[in-house]
């Protein structure tokens, strides 16, 4: 049956019932109520016709019609049930989590039918990705082993007597681009098991105060040949529960990113400070800030911002796609602002080690 049948039906009882109750009510007012009350009914001739409508509408006309809207309103959202599970199916759905399939009702009405959809596209979309995800990594792990083969071979060659300088800088410009195309596939197999669920976390109560001063200390190293003056502000103690190597590549992801798209001479400040029960990190630099429109794309693979004057900076745009991921698999927030004066703030929540449990 279909799912307007069903409503057509459905409605036409609560029709017949809200009229059922209108007639019932009616009739206890017409004929059962004057035969128990003579007097009342001697005296009905003298009543005024607009007070015995208001009376009768009161009484029966009124609570038919409240029965009519509110069965009217329980069929609605019986009807529609199935569409608001639908729909939180769908929000829920992510790449890490095309397994979700809707429950269905098996009775064939069109909602029935749309679940069917619903879970074979679901399906298909399981598929296509998995097969993107096989290619990425069997793609990924291919090319690892010419690309230490060219970088080698590459070494030795500048390990040669005789070179001139063109040659050598054109050998050692070829070892910068082999190690950047070693650095993309990295991040690629890595982005791509983490929307596997493939990596797993060491999760252990971390000091954050030396992890952020480890990085400060990798700030200064990596911003010296800008004169980039790099500041820290950090709190006696504060402690997170999180895997040390991924925060510590997350915040060498963001310093170095700090440092590139910084200004000669400017600036750099590491803020950490503890906002309710999560770890707040700030960190500003004095670049060119990104117009608010490309601000939201920041983070996703590939994605680097357009300098109209200012050359691209090395690097393969996934930093801050890999640094996205880690914060979200430590169960925090990541964002970026950027300021009239043209600073640009990346600010990094992270549950306290009192609130976030261990565990991958």
């Amino acid at each position: 049956m279909t799912l307007r049948a069903k409503l057509t039906i459905w409605y036409a009882a609560v029709l017949f019932g809200s009229l059922t109750l209108c007639g019932a009510l009616l009739y206890k007012e017409w004929v059962i109520d004057p035969r128990c009350d003579p007097v009342a009914d001697s005296s009905e001739g003298i009543q005024e016709p607009l007070h015995d409508l208001a009376e009768n509408l009161l009484y029966s006309a009124l609570p038919a019609a409240i029965l009519g809207l509110g069965g009217g309103w329980w069929l609605t959202r019986r009807a529609l049930s199935p569409v608001a599970a639908l729909t939180e199916t769908a929000r829920e759905v992510s790449e890490s989590r095309l397994g979700l399939r809707l429950q269905r009702s098996g009775n064939g009405d069109e909602l029935d039918r749309l679940t069917e959809v619903f879970n074979d596209m679901l399906e298909r979309l399981a598929a296509s990705f998995g097969r993107i995800r096989e290619f990425t990594l069997h793609a990924s792990h291919e090319l690892k082993t010419p690309l230490t083969i060219i970088r080698a071979g590459l070494e030795s060659s500048l390990g040669a007597s005789g070179l001139s300088e063109e040659v050598r800088k054109r050998l050692q410009d070829s070892v910068g681009e082999i190690d950047r195309l070693t650095r993309i596939v990295d991040g690629l197999t890595l982005l791509t098991k983490a929307g596997a669920s493939m990596v797993r976390l060491d999760k252990e109560s971390l000091d954050l105060v030396g992890l952020v001063r480890e990085a400060h200390e990798d700030g200064l190293v990596l911003s010296a040949a800008r004169g980039v003056a790099v500041s820290a502000e950090l709190p006696e103690q504060l402690r997170v529960a999180g895997d040390r190597n991924r925060l510590r590549q997350l915040l060498l992801n963001l310093m170095d990113n700090a440092v590139k798209y910084n200004r000669d001479g400017g600036t750099i400040s590491m803020k950490l400070i503890r906002v309710g029960e999560t770890a707040e990190i700030q960190i500003t630099n004095t670049g060119r800030a990104l117009p608010a429109e490309e601000i939201g794309k920041a983070f996703e693979p590939f994605f680097r911002g357009k300098h109209d004057s200012d050359p691209q900076p090395d690097g393969c745009g996934l930093g801050l796609a890999i640094s996205s991921w880690i914060v979200t698999a430590h169960g925090g927030t990541i964002r970026m602002s950027a300021s009239p004066a043209g600073e640009t703030t990346v600010t990094v929540r992270l549950p306290t080690a009192e609130e976030q449990n261990p565990g991958t």
